[in-house]
């Protein structure tokens, strides 16, 4: 007769599957509220289009919806070439922003870091500032522009390694400190670019567009922001396990077998295309990469898989629905949503302070 032996769960495991229930419930949740969110905020402007209706006129393009069409043309363009897109947009960049702020503050292992604060945003806008201000044909400009953001982001993060190297290892906070130096670096050249120019339009469209908008969405940004934010996303989830790692501290991190710069090296490279993608898309946009990840980490919590799965979606949320308060709080005029983000990310950000400092005492 042969023994069986069979292996009882231990408490960490039950643990650890009931965290990742909760996980995967909160995901989903989060998941069909955005999708309820998209259809209603699709709907939403002078022109008001019940959901049902949205729904059925995504549905005609997308996969030939065999019903009847009892909207008119009007609805079908103004749903599917404006604000399908424009919502979709504000979805992906949001996420991306999310994304890469949970990203960031693990690497250089502080709660305050976000793409804005590592100068990363910076130079993405300096980048695109550059093709704005002096760019010599209006042709393929979506391509230019994005070209340039992500050629600036780049640069920044280039900068970013060469001074918190100087002088000794790549620390966290050197990384930050030198992401703070950068931050005004490229500021100060963006507010000279536009000081420099002649072309007042141009300066005009800058700052707006610094200020963060997705009016200029349309389904050919949508289609490159897809598949740079898909990459991203992808890269980030497959690194998730070694930025568990990288944050329990650098000394851990190696006795796990990983090399906290080289990690460090690769998730910047990852930020700096993200980042780079969605500020020639909508501009600089503050406050959700510092925001979401922390109220992320509150509501789901757990493995960087977790993270930043719950980071995305509840980023994706929180600039779609601060997309429909730009455009129509005083309608027809549009705020920059950039302005939408700071007055709800600021006072939010007080409160995060606030639980901190409690929790720490």
């Amino acid at each position: 007769m042969t023994a069986t032996l069979t292996t009882e769960p231990t408490v960490d495991d039950l643990d650890h599957a009931r965290h990742r229930g909760r996980a995967l419930l909160l995901a989903g949740g989060l998941g069909v509220a955005l999708v309820v969110t998209l259809l209603v905020a699709a709907g939403l402007g002078p022109v008001a289009v019940p959901p049902g209706t949205v729904a059925r006129i995504i549905g005609h393009h997308t996969i030939g919806h065999p019903v009847t069409a009892d909207w008119t043309a009007a609805q079908d363009s103004i749903v599917w070439l404006v604000r399908v897109p424009r919502v979709l947009l504000g979805a992906l960049v949001g996420a991306a922003l999310a994304i890469t702020g949970a990203v960031l503050q693990t690497v250089v292992r502080n709660v305050l870091a976000d793409p804005h604060i590592l100068g990363v945003t910076s130079g993405a806008s300096t980048g695109a500032a550059v093709y704005l201000l002096f760019g010599i044909t209006a042709a393929t400009t979506a391509t230019a522009l994005a070209a340039s953001a992500f050629a600036g982001a780049l640069a920044a993060t280039a900068l970013l390694f060469v001074i918190a190297r100087i002088n000794g290892q790549l620390t966290s906070l050197r990384l930050l400190l030198g992401g703070v130096t950068i931050g005004y670096i490229f500021s100060a050249a963006t507010s000279f670019l536009i000081f420099a120019s002649d072309r007042p339009e141009g300066a005009r469209t800058v700052l707006f567009w610094l200020l963060g908008s997705l009016a200029p969405a349309a389904w050919s940004s949508v289609a490159t922001t897809v598949a740079v934010v898909a990459t991203s996303t992808v890269a980030v989830l497959l690194m998730a396990p070694r930025l568990d790692a990288l944050a329990a501290g650098d000394d851990t991190a190696r006795t796990l077998g990983v090399a906290p710069n080289r990690i460090r090296l690769w998730a910047l490279l990852i930020v700096a295309l993200a980042v780079g993608a969605v500020v020639a898309v909508a501009g600089a946009i503050g406050f959700v990469g510092l925001i979401v990840p922390h109220v992320a980490r509150l509501c789901g919590g757990g493995t960087h898989r977790q993270l930043v799965v719950v980071s995305g979606l509840l980023g994706a949320l929180f600039l779609v629905v601060a997309d429909v308060a730009a455009r129509t709080v005083f309608a027809p005029r549009e705020l920059p949503i950039g302005i939408v983000t700071a007055a709800v990310g600021a006072p939010l950000l007080l409160v995060l302070i606030r639980r901190f400092h409690t929790a720490a005492s």
